[in-house]
């Protein structure tokens, strides 16, 4: 169980604290409805909590705690502490007029994730572009934006890459579409820093960076973009993030998430290895800059 909310935001905290209250409720042999009873609420609504789907009450908290017969003070004050923090908004939230509802749970996962592992076919993955690179990225098919608005989304986005800098950085590895890298977004000279940015940023230790070339021909990845998050919690599955121009899918079943890992491992076994892919930014970069 987490000690502190510091790198997760409430999504995660709901996810974690609510498998915490299923485990507790299985055991005392209380049933969803006799809980909901208890809260003054349904067996829907305990469903939802546990599932992390809805915001946790403390006093609820408290109250089903006292009905699955935890009698460790300790205990019972860290698990309000973490109701408490489920409760509180991530530090995106005040991007709330420029950043869409749906996107808000991504937000929380990924800074809560272990590793991240993404495919892209179209853009650099958003945790590895540059301010340049963004600008352009916010203005496709939007037409006039405010400047204000355009700055902001470009801080977000800075700001969410903190998360590979920080003392416990999460772990990126990316297979990029060489067609993302010979797409000229922004303009040349704004490629060309993205392109030097990347090669920069393979060379980190907490990031792996893969670009599939054109010759490789048709690969296993046919539906398209699509990311999985892997969490140091034991309650946090595993998830696959795919996002649409309007909303986003979050899948963690298990045969889809196997399904998209194998997929994934397929991508990575056909793109030329990590070690190859600084020689190959290189190659590109001359391409683009001809």
């Amino acid at each position: 169980m987490t000690e502190s909310g510091a790198q997760s935001g409430p999504t995660a905290l709901r996810i974690i604290l609510g498998a915490h209250l299923r485990r507790m409720r299985v055991a005392a042999g209380i049933s969803r409805s006799d809980a909901g009873w208890e809260i003054r609420s349904s067996e829907s609504k305990v469903s939802r909590m546990e599932l992390g789907r809805v915001g946790l009450k403390e006093r609820d908290v408290g109250d089903l705690l006292t009905l699955y017969g935890l009698d460790d003070e300790e205990e019972r004050g860290r698990l309000l502490t973490l109701a408490r923090e489920a409760n509180n908004p991530g530090w995106w939230h005040r991007y709330g007029d420029v950043l869409p509802s749906w996107f808000h749970s991504y937000l929380d996962l990924e800074a809560a994730a272990q590793l991240i592992r993404v495919y892209e076919l179209q853009f650099v993955p958003g945790l590895l572009q540059t301010e340049e690179y963004i600008r352009a990225v916010i203005q496709l098919g939007r037409g006039m934006i405010a400047a204000e608005e355009v700055e902001r989304r470009v801080t977000l986005r800075t700001n969410r890459q903190e998360i590979l800098t920080r003392p416990d950085p999460v772990r990126l590895w990316a297979v990029v579409d060489e067609a993302v890298l010979q797409r000229p977004i922004g303009g040349v000279k704004a490629m060309l820093t993205q392109i030097d940015h990347l090669i920069e940023a393979s060379q980190y230790p907490n990031v792996t960076l893969q670009v599939m070339p054109f010759k490789v021909g048709g690969h296993a990845a046919t539906g398209g973009a699509y990311s999985i998050l892997r969490f140091p919690e034991q309650d946090l599955p595993d998830m696959v993030y795919i996002e649409h121009l309007t909303s986003a899918l979050y899948l963690d079943k298990l045969e889809d998430l196997d399904q998209y890992t194998a997929t994934m491992e397929a991508l990575c076994v056909a793109a030329p290895p990590p070690s190859k892919t600084r020689d190959h930014l290189m190659r590109i970069r001359k391409d683009v800059e001809r």
